[in-house]
């Protein structure tokens, strides 16, 4: 379901790092994690979380939508480095509902149930990067918005 995500991650995280000369063990260090963890992200055997999404867009300047292929520009102008899961909650919401979408009906494409939703649009969780993902691509929507990284 999610392998083109996985290939965008594949070569989006491998060519960023590469340029900047760093290895495995580099990038690893910065998010605080295994290198065999950050092995598995940039090799597409699991999906990188949010948070160390994040850290990795704030290492070397580049934003989401780049990684998730949504634009091809590497870079962005502002950025807020600190996620806030009641303002992602509103964007969601906000997202929704000008899509006109019901939490069911975002819930079922999304494959997941309404409460998931409803979490998230509540703040109580930080949106699942799989769900984020399908979200930006269908609706051209940029994630380092949804987020609250970007105006």
């Amino acid at each position: 379901m999610f392998g083109d995500l996985h290939m965008e991650y594949k070569l989006n995280l491998k060519s960023i790092r590469k340029k900047k000369n760093c290895n495995q063990k580099d990038i690893a260090d910065v998010l605080n994690i295994d290198r065999s963890v950050y092995t598995k992200y940039e090799n597409g055997y699991e999906l990188i979380p949010i948070k160390h999404l994040i850290k990795f867009c704030d290492f070397f300047n580049v934003s989401i939508d780049y990684i998730f292929g949504l634009t091809s520009q590497n870079n962005i102008t502002y950025f807020n480095n600190f996620i806030d899961s009641q303002i992602v909650g509103l964007h969601l919401k906000e997202f929704r509902k000008e899509n006109k979408l019901t939490q069911e009906k975002l819930a079922k494409e999304l494959n997941t149930t309404k409460s998931v939703i409803c979490n998230y649009e509540k703040g109580r969780y930080l949106i699942a990067t799989p769900f984020l993902y399908q979200i930006c691509h269908k609706y051209q929507i940029s994630a380092d918005y949804l987020l609250g990284r970007t105006n």
